[in-house]
């Protein structure tokens, strides 16, 4: 039965190695290379979003792509924010972390 109430944001709207016909949401320049779930977590709430333990599967599979292990966020939905709103902030912070970690590094 679909869950009006819940969005799900998976790995593959995120991954800038995927094509957008293979699931990818976001332009490639807002796109991270081969997110994890943690990552999605964190950036996630980091959006503002709250995210609650079992609202979090890295084991599943992402239907375009069900040969490989793939993984998703539930989040609840906002009032006057879409889905693809939702994504764009998750991405934004996603770029953010990974610039952050990057500089970190060097």
């Amino acid at each position: 039965m679909k869950d009006y109430d819940h969005v799900i944001l998976w790995l593959d709207y995120f991954n800038k190695n995927l094509k957008v016909r293979q699931g990818r949401k976001v332009k490639r320049e807002r796109a991270v290379f081969d997110p994890t779930v943690t990552e999605l977590v964190e950036a996630t709430k980091a959006a503002g979003f709250d995210v609650a333990d079992d609202a979090v599967n890295d084991h599943a599979r992402f239907p375009r792509r069900s040969f490989v292990k793939s993984g998703y966020v539930m989040i609840a939905k906002k009032e006057g924010v879409k889905k693809s709103k939702a994504i764009g902030m998750v991405a934004e912070k996603l770029l953010q972390k990974r610039a952050r970690q990057k500089s970190g590094k060097k």
